[in-house]
């Protein structure tokens, strides 16, 4: 009982501390929330959504219909994050004539590899119905979801549909341009604490990470705008961007259907990466994806949410209530370290993630503790300076 009391008291603490925290221009005032079991804290959290197929999955080369004309399928990936969900929405196409082509358009790709290649084979042969991928649609530039995309537009002579910053990101880094490459990922960990010589090596082994998933990135596209609808299969469906886990990340909404691919914005398990990485230095992760959060406020609670990961839910209102109050608790925790002594991102990391982390995990942990002291930087609660040893630190304003 003891436990289950802890769990509710920080949660209820949370919840009270989400008005506190404003929008980009804002400043925290929640006082350090009570340390709990995150994991239950998690697990209570959960049991707030309803989880509309229960524990049903699709198998892999498979599909589930989710909604009329929207089909659920999964695909492995190489991570401690195992999967990635993908929608197969039916469509069609007016061609000059009058005549009408019916097929199916994809949204997200999966990574570029050739497990992948093969489930979506299984797809094509099994749950397409003879019909062919008129379209794919990327939410955001991250591997797991463009990964394969110039793959099937090849294999379907299909235009790829992204907004604007999403491809551009996803060529500069498939490319290794410098500055969006590997390589640049060391001096700016380094430059905010890193020291560590056998992460280091790791990381540095890691140089070309996005090319080996991402090799190619179709050299044209169709973009996606906010205010622009789609029509997919005699559906409107509405385009909304959001950023702080990526540049112009594109979910989709259709109100006819009660339905939103939520790609990363909004996943009912895990709360969203929101990053700072050496690209873009000085963003304010945290803040822009806490106002994109904003955006999804409007819509109906009962929405089905088709996340990239986990499994389609109800429950949209209670799910942002629970990210805001999940960064007011970071934030808080991160502000009360600074207190006692300056602190880097390196610092953080352990406050924030405490379990042994591997390369992969710990690019993200890295860019994820200096998203939230930066996020405390542009509110005015924090203040940095760069010590003689050339690293970066925040310290109480």
């Amino acid at each position: 009982m003891a436990g289950i009391k802890g769990v509710w008291v920080c949660f209820v603490a949370c919840l009270a501390a989400v008005g506190m925290l404003l929008p980009a221009g804002g400043r925290l005032a929640a006082p350090p929330l009570p340390c709990c079991d995150r994991k239950a804290f998690m697990n209570s959290l959960e049991s707030e959504l309803h989880y509309v197929f229960g524990d049903t999955l699709p198998a892999t080369g498979a599909t589930l219909e989710v909604a009329p004309g929207v089909r659920w399928l999964r695909m492995g990936l190489p991570f401690a994050l195992n999967h990635i969900n993908l929608w197969l929405l039916a469509d069609e196409e007016t061609a000059a004539d009058g005549s009408v082509r019916h097929g199916w358009t994809i949204v997200d790709c999966g990574i570029a590899n050739d497990a992948t290649r093969a489930a979506c084979e299984q797809v094509f042969e099994n749950e397409l119905q003879g019909l062919p991928v008129l379209r794919v649609i990327v939410t955001h530039c991250h591997p797991d979801h463009v990964g394969l995309a110039h793959w099937l537009c090849n294999r379907w002579q299909a235009p790829l549909l992204m907004t604007a910053g999403e491809y551009a990101f996803a060529r500069m880094m498939s490319a290794g341009l410098p500055g969006a490459d590997g390589p640049a990922m060391l001096p700016h960990f380094r430059q905010h604490g890193l020291t560590d010589p056998e992460m280091i090596l790791q990381l540095d082994g890691r140089r070309n990470y996005y090319p080996s998933l991402v090799p190619a990135v179709p050299i044209a596209f169709l973009r996606l705008e906010e205010t622009r609808s789609l029509q997919i299969g005699g559906h409107a469906w509405r385009v909304m961007t959001g950023t702080g886990h990526s540049i112009e990340h594109a979910a989709l909404y259709c109100e006819t259907l009660g339905v939103m691919i939520s790609g990363d914005m909004v996943l009912p398990r895990i709360s969203t990466n929101t990053s700072v990485f050496a690209v873009e230095p000085e963003s304010d992760a945290v803040g822009s994806f806490l106002d994109s959060l904003e955006k999804f406020l409007p819509l109906p609670e009962d929405t089905l949410i088709l996340p990239s990961h986990g499994k389609p839910f109800r429950g949209l209102h209670r799910r942002i209530a629970q990210l805001q109050a999940h960064h007011v608790e970071r934030l808080a925790e991160v502000r009360q370290a600074c207190t006692t002594a300056p602190r880097s991102a390196a610092d953080i990391v352990p406050l924030m993630f405490p379990r042994a982390l591997d390369a992969h995990q710990l690019s993200f942990a890295m860019g994820e503790a200096l998203a939230h002291l930066h996020r405390l930087w542009y509110a005015g609660e924090l203040v940095r300076s760069t010590g003689e040893d050339g690293v970066i630190r925040f310290s109480l304003a």
